[in-house]
């Protein structure tokens, strides 16, 4: 069975960093399989802005967060970082994991409720 657990979130003031991290379990090195990141922010609609393919390691970002978050993985330890820089306040939202195997990131990216499995979330909060 597929898991995946964030963590990482927390309180940072505009124009800050922060690294999330995702430790999926169940997956094999043989697998095909896309991890990726979603955000939902109070009253809005659930939103993926970055997602990174296995094996091939390929990445795709939204273009809200392009340029100021990077997507990378550990391959050896199933392990998925999102590194946010510059953060906005518009990027307050609960951060999910999420992964999924049989789609592209493109696709995920566009429809990230086609994703399998879904961890519990972490609030990101930016403000002063």
């Amino acid at each position: 069975q597929v898991q995946v657990v964030e963590s990482g979130g927390g309180l940072v003031q505009p124009g800050g960093s922060l690294t999330l991290s995702c430790a999926a379990t169940g997956f094999t090195s043989s697998d095909y399989y896309v991890i990726g990141w979603g955000r939902q922010a109070p009253g809005k609609e659930r939103e993926a802005v970055a997602c990174i393919s296995s094996p091939t390691g390929d990445t795709v970002l939204a273009d809200s967060v392009k340029g100021r978050f990077t997507i990378t993985r550990d391959s050896a330890n199933y392990t998925v970082y999102l590194q946010m820089n510059n953060l906005e306040p518009a990027d307050t939202s609960v951060y999910y994991c999420a992964a999924a195997r049989g789609i592209t990131c493109s696709t995920m990216v566009r429809f990230p409720n086609l994703s399998d499995y879904w961890g519990q979330g972490t609030q990101v909060t930016v403000s002063s």
